[in-house]
């Protein structure tokens, strides 16, 4: 199962990604060795997460996410 997921980061952004264990890349992000975006911009707090089959739909959902504006976003 993999997991489309949108965190909040400490300066208020929005930062989208894909994996296939949230918990554990949420754990990453706020280490400070996940994404280079969230690494200056902890801690990252989940806002929302969507579960899909395979790594394929997810990328694609992650992708269309990306391309809404912010407002957007936070009205998923």
């Amino acid at each position: 199962m993999w997991c489309v997921y949108l965190v909040i980061c400490s300066d208020n952004t929005l930062y989208t990604g894909i994996t296939n264990n949230l918990d554990k890349r949420i754990k990453t992000h706020n280490s400070g060795k996940g994404s280079k975006y969230c690494k200056t911009r902890l801690p990252v707090v989940l806002h929302k997460s969507w579960e899909f089959p395979d790594r394929s739909s997810a990328s694609k959902e992650e992708y269309r996410i990306k391309q809404l504006t912010r407002k957007q976003k936070l009205e998923l």
